[in-house]
């Protein structure tokens, strides 16, 4: 399986750094924010991997990752000119991927603690989405479960029905690719990946991955530190 991690997006609430350096590129503790999610990928069996991000700032992570020699990994690299939401930069590594390729994606201002060995290992069709508790789950992807079972994904509700929240790791069968062709944009000018997992959750193929670690959804600078002050007390 291989892994796309995406880092295109703006890095606003980061801003004034983020107009000189990419979010995914600012420190946490003592690494770059993008090995995070490149060591989950790698911890969780996938080393093989697409990196996108925009056309000005692909230069940067060649100078900072290469093409993963020195990190045991495959990277490459594809550009997302315009930022139409996650599903769009998604669709960008497609050209990587063989028909009916199975695909594991990652944020890449994602920190995980822990990896996605099991859940990797076993899957075989359908989706699987990881999912944790959160303080604020009116920000994301809003989960609603009956024990272990997803009925219900809703995007950033005023009200939301349960704490649980898509995070961001995915994992997706083949068809992923063309399910994103047929998406039509939010009303906010976006292709959701909300919108695909809930395709996948109307045909009963779409599973989760209860977390078990530490998430640090590191694109505000309180996430930053607490993520760095996370990783330094393990030192």
């Amino acid at each position: 399986m291989k892994g796309i991690i995406l880092a295109g997006g703006r890095g606003t609430r980061l801003a004034p750094f983020t107009r000189l350096i990419k979010k995914e590129l600012l420190p946490v503790y003592n690494k770059p924010l993008i090995y995070y999610p490149l060591m989950t990928l790698r911890n969780s069996g996938i080393d093989d991997v697409i990196l996108v991000s925009d056309p000005y700032n692909i230069h940067a992570f060649l100078d900072v990752i290469g093409e993963g020699e020195d990190l045991g990994m495959r990277i490459r690299y594809a550009i997302q000119n315009r930022q139409l939401g996650i599903a769009d930069a998604i669709m960008q590594a497609k050209i990587f991927f063989e028909e009916g390729e199975p695909v594991a994606v990652i944020l890449g201002d994602n920190i995980f603690t822990e990896n996605f060995k099991e859940a990797v290992k076993e899957f075989s069709k359908g989706a699987c989405i990881a999912v944790t508790q959160v303080s604020d789950p009116e920000r994301f992807g809003v989960v609603s479960m009956e024990g272990d079972r997803v009925v219900k994904i809703i995007e950033k509700p005023e009200k939301p029905e349960s704490n649980w929240a898509a995070v961001g790791f995915y994992v997706y069968d083949g068809t992923v690719f063309k399910r994103i062709e047929k998406l039509v944009p939010s009303a906010r000018g976006e292709y959701e990946i909300t919108d695909v997992n809930n395709q996948y959750l109307q045909e009963g193929s779409l599973k989760c991955a209860k977390m078990k670690g530490e998430w640090f959804d590191a694109g505000t600078f309180d996430s930053l530190l607490s993520a760095s002050n996370y990783f330094g007390s393990k030192k």
